[in-house]
């Protein structure tokens, strides 16, 4: 029996999302339909959820 993963949808437009195996906790991924960053913010072998990304703050990278 194969389990497949809940595909998220985004938060903006709705639109699933295509799941990649090589996503981690704490990716950034692009929505295709409405461009709207998300953060990964849970994987698992069943489900994956996603939250809108944080905004890029000024002093990240310092």
């Amino acid at each position: 029996m194969t389990l497949a993963v809940m595909a998220p949808k985004c938060l903006v437009c709705d639109t699933e999302f295509e799941v990649r195996a090589d996503w981690e906790k704490g990716e950034i991924t692009e929505c295709a339909a409405c461009g709207q960053e998300h953060e990964v913010v849970e994987k698992s072998d069943a489900a994956v959820r996603l939250d809108l990304a944080p905004e890029v703050e000024e002093d990240w990278g310092e």
